[in-house]
């Protein structure tokens, strides 16, 4: 399996794991505060460069609830957006 399909895969695990604070109330929010900083870190490190700078800054901001955008899929956008929207030079 090529390193990008593994890489598209474990998104999908990670978002998954940033869901789960919906299925617990009140202690998603608890979570929330251990997982945003994780996710941005994850982030950051999995995808490199200016699309794991800024979607470590999205990770944050959207896993910390500041938006109201907890329910976002950041890992799985980030892969779509680096392998099938970006145009290489």
């Amino acid at each position: 399996m090529q390193k990008k399909y593994k890489l598209l895969l474990l998104s999908i695990l990670l978002d998954g794991i940033g869901m789960l604070s919906f299925v617990v109330p009140f202690i998603g929010e608890f979570t929330d505060v251990i997982w945003a900083p994780l996710s941005a870190f994850l982030l950051f490190k999995m995808f490199k460069g200016t699309e794991g700078k800024v979607g470590g800054v999205i990770a944050f901001i959207e896993e910390a609830g500041i938006l109201g955008t907890d329910f976002l899929p950041t890992f799985t956008l980030t892969w779509v957006y680096k392998f099938l929207l970006k145009k290489e030079n």
